[in-house]
């Protein structure tokens, strides 16, 4: 049985969101059992939502067969604890099919990515994103990230027409723009923090009223990453500082070194803290061996 809209609205407004990696064997396959043992350890922590195959799960680089393997496999083992999310787009067709395919295997809703590739005007991506909406009766999440970037009107019309739309995740990082849609459309939507390592600027995120954001490192570091959020939550601006300044900083800094290690870093993490998900697949790459020293730094000063 599916969580409602409402359910799902509240439990992506407050919280910790995780975004689990998805598990691939030595020859680059789906690994399933791994996967499964991801997803066990993920739900034992406090967290508000699992989003399986988004961004950090590299849905880029996914078969449909592989997508509805994993959503079938999240679904089971969250069993119903906590609303799980999956991932569509690329295009109207594509993603009504991956909504489609969702919906089937019980997930509660799905995280709606930019059409691919082309440049889109406004009137087109609501047109985009309002067939999908409609091709399915699970929550929608639109992320508002690339070529898929609506302004506040755009995100009001298409709340006008998709009741299923509920939330919008922020892929931005620009708080002007985001604060005028949130003023604009207000509390008819949930808003998530969606950057690269968003705990960098958690506290703008909080300051017009974005109460959460994905977690990429929970990932390998999932006790500081729900430290930092209570801290960050309860007003504690000391730990947030201490924490930003000793990991996240420098885990900006390494992660900017190269396009895509947004990703790459998060399933080196996953290695060093002994649950290796293997590696990542083209076009991305995974880090160098001093890179990789450099994390276990990281990784030794978040678990201190």
């Amino acid at each position: 049985m599916h969580f409602q809209h409402t359910e799902v609205k509240q439990a992506i407004s407050d919280g910790l969101l995780s975004f689990p990696v998805t598990d691939f064997d030595a020859q680059g396959r789906f690994d399933a059992e791994s996967y499964r043992q991801r997803l066990e350890w993920f739900i034992s922590h406090e967290i508000s939502a699992v989003f399986v195959a988004g961004g950090t799960g590299e849905f880029f680089s996914l078969s449909i067969d592989e997508f509805r393997e994993i959503v079938r496999l999240a679904v089971q083992t969250v069993d119903g604890k906590l609303p799980v999310i999956a991932s569509a787009g690329l295009s109207v067709e594509m993603g009504s099919e991956f909504a489609r395919i969702a919906e089937e295997e019980g997930a509660d809703g799905i995280l709606l990515m930019p059409p691919y590739l082309t440049e889109c005007p406004q009137e087109g991506l609501v047109d985009y994103a309002q067939q999908i909406c409609q091709s399915t009766s699970i929550s929608v999440i639109y992320y508002n990230r690339g070529n898929g970037v609506m302004n506040p009107n755009s995100v009001q019309r298409l709340a006008n027409v998709c009741p299923n739309l509920i939330g919008l995740k922020d892929g931005k990082g620009d708080m002007q723009a985001l604060n005028r849609i949130i003023k604009t459309v207000g509390n008819r939507l949930a808003y998530v923090g969606g950057v690269p390592t968003a705990e960098i600027i958690a506290e703008a995120y909080l300051a017009v009223g974005v109460n959460t954001y994905s977690s990429a490192v929970f990932n390998f570091v999932p006790d500081m990453a729900v430290r930092f959020y209570k801290a960050l939550r309860s007003g504690d601006a000391e730990t947030v500082h201490h924490i930003s300044r000793d990991f996240f900083l420098p885990f900006v800094n390494l992660r900017d070194r190269k396009s895509g290690y947004a990703v790459s870093l998060i399933k080196a993490g996953t290695d060093i803290i002994g649950r290796p998900a293997g590696s990542v697949r083209a076009p991305l790459e995974m880090p160098t061996e001093n890179e990789v020293r450099v994390l276990k730094e990281l990784v030794a000063v978040a678990n201190t």
